[in-house]
């Protein structure tokens, strides 16, 4: 990953790719907490519920999410790709519009840090209150 230029008026710009291709990581990262969705609604606690037309379409809604986030996200990453290096963007307004601290971290250049799922599996247990 290159290092973010700033231009004589001060404004950030960094390679468009990049902001795709973290953009794409953020969209898988939603398709696997959508995938532990998956478990909590098909246990076989009651085979009544698993029959049920409605629990099925439940389920198939959540398969079609997670097929359709990682399909957008190979998508971005295609086409993130084939730019040119040299194609520059400031992402300082788009990120003012994201009101997910942790997901605004990860999506700023300078910054790594742990994608949703991964700390939410880590958590165990803990609650966070919003």
């Amino acid at each position: 990953m290159t290092k973010p230029s700033i231009d004589a008026g001060g404004d950030l710009h960094e390679p468009l790719y990049e902001v795709m291709s973290r953009i794409s990581l953020e969209i898988v990262d939603v398709a696997e907490l959508i995938e532990r969705l998956e478990p909590l609604l098909s246990n076989g606690r009651s085979t009544e519920f698993l029959a049920s037309p409605d629990h099925m379409r439940v389920m198939q809604g959540i398969d079609l999410a997670v097929q359709k986030a990682r399909g957008l996200a190979s998508f971005i990453d295609g086409i993130g790709e084939r730019l040119d290096s040299g194609q520059l963007i400031d992402i300082t307004t788009a990120l003012n519009l994201i009101t997910l601290e942790d997901m605004k971290r990860r999506l700023k250049a300078s910054i790594h840090a742990p994608h949703s799922a991964e700390l939410y599996q880590k958590a165990s247990g803990d609650l966070d209150f919003f």
